[in-house]
């Protein structure tokens, strides 16, 4: 079989078991490993079948079994077990991904065991420690040699964990030792941490889930961050199959009774999701902000320009805390935000700086950035003295990966360049820019939140920059929803995680999701004003508008008669073409706010939509009076002019309109009235421009006959607009 048929039928077998369908499975289960040279497959097989015969046959004769359900879930998790376990093995002689490469690669070790890794990794502290003071003997093993050696030891230990499918009971037990070692150095337990993420994002194995629960107990947070990230992958991966394995859902129990489990898991799920947003950053970066700062010595002089869909664009509630002052609307403002955020904004910057050998491993993609690693050591002892460049090195600005990038981007410069930085960057320098601040920076750099952002950003540039990226599976371009998994629900589906959910897809625009935590806020909570105003918001962009009415009307039933609630209120029964109930509350918002332009051509534009021209000419001749010059306004009273025969009047509207920046409809409503008023070379005149500036001339004539209704009422003879139109 080929890779897309063993992994074609392994699908049908799962999707067989996520029914239930245990029987069919079993018998799906028996070819599929047929052709697998492991006996104990089998073997577990043969076990599975006649425990589910036993348990079927008791059920037929009405035996009382309090432990069916149990066994039968056990039973379910082991047919998926062995299937996952079959398809490694099968693909094992069938794929080209690295990660059967370097399976293969491991069983030709002489130690594929955890435990002797770990002893020569423990070694490395005293192994420095004897080759420093033995390195004026020519004899000893250098510094050098002892550091890829310890090198070499964790990419090994690196392969192992991440081609184990499964770990045994032995297994278990080494790595909880090397969780509990002080003597491992904790950036080798930290990269450790990440072989055990890879690895169950490979294949699901229980124990190394449950060693993940552990590590995130270690009381280093370095570990602790990354085992939670490892955790959150894992829940996103296999959520469907997590009510398979009880001892998951007690865990999580446990864990539940400490408040700090469910801020951290919720915080990491806001950073997860920020983190998607690293493309959508990068490309603004590149495409909007860097032309635009390019180009801000000659920023354009603003004047008012009514737009077309100005109530809906900046429409945001002013009341809301989280919204920006739209004075500040610096695109290096925005940038300083997002950093302040924690987003990715450096992604385009070093996103040419991962072809160095260095990346050429895989396991050099998840190490923390240490200056003793053999590959930089050189370059940070080329200077003497702290420089600018250590403690950005020590902050949390950068990612691991990103600096390694810059070490690496420095060995490459010319000798005579790298000097002149470094001498730049002196001690008077640093005491200068950092003014007493590096203990800050370096705190900062081991916050929680910081490690954990920061480990996401190197995840994120393996996913989407590793050679062989397309080999894995990259959860940074899918639907991540960790509140709404059932294993995670008594854990994440709180009210005040789901505040902070709701808010961080608010602020990003992603209006569904706001709306579907807004949602879940109101249920719980009964909700308030505001929540139903962003609620009603986000539906309103959806372009939900009975949805919204409803939650703008509940937002108004808590707090009556505000302004915005009232306003927007109104848009959606436009929208919705019930232009009655819109005009009821932009009366009400007219009487609090009478000159408001948006607002007084919107009753128009409703008064219009209802016939009633009469009214809607006073307010646009009141418009017009407050807002001089204002093409939009002139449109609106053109129009209405022409339709309630005011031919002269609309005339010298349109006129004016033409005068300055028309459109295709300018003209041809000007042919109308010219028409009307019987003067035909005019009316053609202006019907050829409107043709030549549309782009197709069937456009046009469905432009055109759009308006044939009120060209009769004012007395042009319907079959004259054919010809008319064939005139031009």
């Amino acid at each position: 079989m080929n890779e897309k048929a063993i992994t074609e039928e392994y699908q049908y077998i799962v999707s067989l078991i996520l029914r239930k369908q245990l029987r069919d499975a079993l018998i799906e289960l028996k070819d599929y490993i047929e052709d697998v040279a492991y006996w104990n497959l089998n073997s577990k097989l043969e076990s599975i079948s006649t425990s589910y015969n036993y348990m079927l046959e008791y059920m037929k004769q009405n035996v009382m079994d309090p432990e069916r359900k149990k066994l039968h879930t056990q039973l379910l998790a082991q047919a998926w077990e062995i299937a996952e376990h079959a398809r490694v093995l099968k693909l094992g002689n069938a794929s080209l991904r690295q990660f059967y490469s370097v399976r293969a690669l491991v069983k030709t070790f002489p130690q594929t065991d955890i435990k002797s890794q770990l002893m020569e990794m423990e070694a490395f502290s005293d192994d420095i420690a004897v080759a420093d003071l033995m390195k004026d003997d020519s004899q000893s093993i250098t510094a050098d040699h002892v550091r890829e050696r310890h090198e070499k030891a964790q990419q090994t230990l690196f392969y192992i964990v991440w081609t184990n499918i499964a770990w045994s009971m032995q297994d278990e037990s080494e790595a909880q030792e090397v969780l509990a070692s002080a003597l491992l150095p904790q950036k080798d337990l930290a990269l450790f941490v990440s072989a055990v993420t890879m690895s169950l994002m490979e294949c699901f194995d229980i124990r190394k889930l449950m060693w993940l629960f552990d590590a995130y107990e270690h009381e280093n947070s370095l570990i602790n961050q990354r085992a939670l990230v490892g955790l959150a992958f894992t829940f996103q991966l296999y959520n469907k199959r997590m009510e398979l394995y009880p001892e998951i859902s007690a865990r999580l129990s446990l864990l539940n009774e400490n408040e700090k489990f469910g801020k951290e898991l919720s915080r990491l799920h806001v950073q997860l999701l920020l983190a998607k947003e690293t493309e959508k950053i990068d490309k603004k970066m590149r495409e909007e902000i860097i032309p635009e700062m390019i180009k801000s010595a000659n920023l354009r002089n603003m004047k008012f320009d009514f737009d077309e869909e100005g109530e809906e664009k900046e429409d945001r509630n002013p009341d809301w805390d989280i919204m920006e002052d739209p004075k500040l609307s610096s695109r290096l403002k925005e940038m300083g935000e997002w950093q302040m955020e924690g987003a990715d904004i450096y992604l385009s910057t070093f996103s040419q700086l991962k072809t160095f050998p260095f990346f050429r491993s895989i396991n050099n993609w998840f190490y923390p950035f240490d200056s003793e690693h053999s590959a930089v050591i050189k370059e940070m002892s080329r200077n003497s003295g702290k420089t600018l460049i250590d403690l950005i090195l020590q902050s949390g600005l950068f990612c691991d990966s990103d600096k390694y990038s810059m070490c690496f981007m420095l060995m490459s410069m010319p000798q005579a360049q790298r000097e002149m930085m470094f001498n730049q960057l002196s001690q008077q320098n640093i005491e200068d820019i950092t003014a007493n601040k590096e203990e800050y920076i370096t705190d900062h750099s081991k916050q929680k939140q910081v490690l954990a952002n920061q480990y996401l950003h190197n995840l994120y540039r393996f996913f989407n920059l590793y050679p062989r990226r397309h080999e894995f599976r990259n959860l940074f371009k899918e639907p991540i929803r960790l509140n709404e998994y059932p294993i995670l629900l008594p854990i994440l589906d709180k009210t005040e995680y789901l505040e902070a959910l709701a808010e961080f897809f608010f602020k990003k625009e992603h209006y569904s999701e706001a709306a579907r935590n807004y949602t879940k806020i109101a249920v719980q909570t009964g909700g308030s004003a505001e929540v139903y105003q962003k609620l009603g918001y986000c539906l309103q962009k959806e372009k939900k508008y009975n949805e919204a009415i409803e939650a703008y009307r509940k937002s108004d039933m808590i707090k009556p008669d505000n302004i915005w609630n009232m306003q927007h209120l109104a848009t959606c029964y436009r929208k919705n073409r019930n232009y009655e109930a819109a005009l009821e509350y932009y009366g009400k918002v007219e009487e609090l706010q009478p000159e408001n332009i948006n607002l007084l051509f919107n009753i128009g534009s409703c008064l219009v939509e209802l016939d009633r021209y009469e009214d809607a000419l006073k307010l646009f001749f009141k418009l017009d009076f407050l807002s001089p010059e204002n093409l939009k306004v002139w449109r609106a009273i053109g129009w209405c002019s022409f339709v309630t025969a005011k031919l002269e009047q609309a005339m010298r509207y349109y006129e004016r309109i033409l005068e300055n920046s028309p459109q295709a409809p300018d003209y041809l409503n000007a042919g109308h009235v010219a028409w009307c008023q019987g003067d035909l070379k005019k009316a053609i005149a202006h019907y050829t421009q409107s043709l030549n500036t549309i782009s197709t001339r069937t456009e046009f004539v469905d432009l055109f006959n759009k308006d044939k209704e009120y060209l009769i009422k004012l007395g042009i003879q319907e079959d004259d607009i054919p010809l008319m139109q064939d005139l031009l």
